[in-house]
C-alpha cells in the first residue's frame, strides 16, 4: 500500500512539473500576415516610421509605409509604439549542446569530444530543442543561434539552428556551416597559475601543435585532390568544404600572435578565416581588412584580455573595428545569464561609438552575412524569412526592452519558458494571501 501511495505521489509530481513547461513550437502560418503602424528597423540601418510588413507563407513580401492591408480574414498584428526587429543572431554558442556547466549534471552536456582531431563531429545531431535556456533567449528577442563543439583542437563543424523546434531536424536552418579550430594558448602563464605549476614552454608546445594542425590540412589537401580512393577518410571529407569555400574556418582566438597565425591558414590553404573572441583584434584592424576577415567579438562585459589593456577596452573594441572597416558581428559568451543579454552588449557599444543602427546589425544583418544565412535572414527585406521581433521599447537599453511577440520564419513563437512561469506560479501563490 505505502509503495502505491509513493507511486501516486509521483506520477502527480511528474504531470504538474510536466503542466509547467507545456511549451509547444508553434504551427506554420499560412496566408498573409501584416504587422502594421510600427518603427521598423530593418537591420542595414534604415529605419522607416509607421511602417507595415507583409509576410505571405512566411516569407516578407513587402515593407514600407503604403501597403494596403485587405478587409478579408488576414491575421493583423498592431505594433502601434513599439519597435519592430529583425531576429538577433546569436552567433557561436554551445546552446543545445550544454545544458547545466561543468560536470554537475553530465548526461545534460554533449558538446566534447575525446581526441584533438574531430573534424568529422557535427553539433547538430547533438542540438537539444528541449533545451530550458531556450525559451529564455526567444524572451529577449534571439531567434537564431550558430551551436558549435568544444574540445581538442579540432573539436567539429557548427550548424544554424532557429529557435522554435520538435527536434534537431525542424531546427537546422543551415547545417555544418563552418569547422572550428581551437588555437592553442601562445601565452607564458606564471607559475602556480589556476593552481598547476608552470612546465615547459607553453609557447613552443602551442606552435607545434599549429604545425600539426597544418600537416593535417596538407594532408587533407592532397587526399582530396586524389581522384579516387580505396579507403574513406572520414576526417579529410570532413574538410572539403573548407577546401571548395562552401565552409567557413571558425578560429578561436584571442591575442595578435594568434590572429596572425589564422591569416596564415587563410594565405597557405585559401580558407575563408572568421576570428571568434579575437579581443586583440582592434590591434591589427587594419591587416583583418586587407586580408577579409571577419570577426565575432566573443564577449564585451569582460575585463580586457592583457594587463596592460584599457579597463574598458572591450567596450571600444567595436567602434574600432567598425572605423577600420572590418565585418564583425557581437556575441554574448556568458555562462552566467546562458547567452541572453546578446542584445546589451550590443547596447554598449552604442555607449562607446556605435550607432544604434549600427549595433543592432552587428548582431543581425552583419552576423547573418558571416554565418552565410543573409540571403534568409538578418533584415526586414522583401524575399527573407519573417524572423521578426516586436519590443515595446529599444531592444538594446536593457530598461525598456519588452518582446512582444517573435515571429520564425512566419509562425508566432511562443515567448513563455521557466522563468516566466515560476513568476505566474508564485504570483498567484502570493495573491492567496
Amino acid at each position: 500500500m505505502k509503495q502505491a501511495i509513493l507511486l501516486f505521489l509521483f506520477i502527480l509530481n511528474s504531470a504538474i512539473l510536466l503542466a509547467q513547461d507545456d511549451v509547444y513550437p508553434a504551427k506554420e502560418y499560412k496566408g498573409l500576415l501584416f504587422i502594421k503602424n510600427g518603427t521598423i528597423h530593418i537591420g542595414n540601418g534604415q529605419v522607416i516610421e509607421n511602417g507595415t510588413i507583409q509576410v505571405n507563407n512566411g516569407k516578407i513580401e513587402k515593407v514600407g509605409t503604403d501597403i494596403a492591408i485587405p478587409a478579408d480574414d488576414v491575421k493583423v498584428i498592431d505594433a502601434k509604439g513599439k519597435q519592430v526587429y529583425p531576429g538577433l543572431i546569436l552567433t557561436s554558442t554551445q546552446l543545445g549542446l550544454k545544458e547545466i556547466g561543468g560536470n554537475a549534471v553530465r548526461g545534460s552536456n554533449d558538446y566534447n569530444e575525446l581526441g584533438d582531431y574531430n573534424p568529422n563531429i557535427r553539433s547538430i545531431v547533438a542540438y537539444n530543442a528541449d533545451s530550458k535556456i531556450i525559451g529564455t533567449l526567444r524572451a529577449n528577442g534571439i531567434l537564431l543561434a550558430d551551436t558549435y563543439p568544444q574540445g581538442g583542437l579540432l573539436p567539429g563543424s557548427s550548424s544554424v539552428v532557429q529557435l522554435d523546434a520538435w527536434n534537431y531536424e525542424d531546427a537546422a536552418y543551415k547545417m555544418d556551416i563552418a569547422i572550428h579550430f581551437n588555437m592553442p594558448e601562445l601565452m607564458n602563464r606564471p607559475r602556480g597559475f589556476f593552481g598547476r605549476p608552470a612546465t615547459g614552454d607553453p609557447v613552443k608546445e602551442g606552435l607545434d601543435k599549429i604545425e600539426e594542425v597544418k600537416n593535417f590540412f596538407r594532408q587533407a589537401k592532397a587526399y582530396l585532390q586524389e581522384g579516387l580512393h580505396t579507403e574513406t577518410n572520414l576526417k579529410f571529407e570532413a574538410v572539403r568544404g573548407l577546401f571548395e569555400r562552401k565552409q567557413k574556418f571558425f578560429v578561436h582566438c584571442d591575442i595578435v600572435r594568434q590572429m596572425l597565425l589564422a591569416i596564415d591558414f587563410a594565405k597557405e590553404f585559401g580558407f575563408d578565416v572568421v576570428l571568434v573572441g579575437a579581443s586583440e583584434s582592434y590591434r591589427i584592424a587594419d591587416l583583418l581588412k586587407k586580408n577579409n576577415i571577419s570577426v565575432i567579438l566573443g564577449q564585451e562585459h569582460s575585463l580586457p584580455t592583457l594587463a596592460d589593456d584599457d579597463v574598458d577596452q572591450p567596450y571600444k573594441t567595436p567602434f574600432m573595428l567598425k572605423q577600420a572597416g572590418v565585418s564583425f558581428a557581437l556575441n554574448d559568451e556568458d555562462e552566467s545569464t546562458r547567452y541572453r543579454n546578446l542584445a546589451f552588449n550590443a547596447g554598449t557599444a552604442v555607449a562607446y561609438g556605435l550607432t544604434k543602427e549600427e549595433a543592432l546589425a552587428a548582431i543581425t544583418l552583419n552576423a547573418a552575412k558571416i554565418l552565410g544565412i543573409d540571403d534568409r535572414t538578418g533584415s526586414i527585406e522583401a524575399g527573407k524569412d519573417a524572423n521578426i521581433v516586436i519590443s515595446e521599447g529599444d531592444i538594446l537599453d536593457m530598461r525598456t526592452s519588452i518582446i512582444t511577440a517573435a515571429f520564425i520564419q512566419g509562425r508566432q513563437v511562443s515567448l513563455e519558458n521557466k522563468q516566466t512561469q515560476l513568476y505566474q506560479r508564485y504570483k498567484y501563490k502570493y495573491s492567496l494571501k
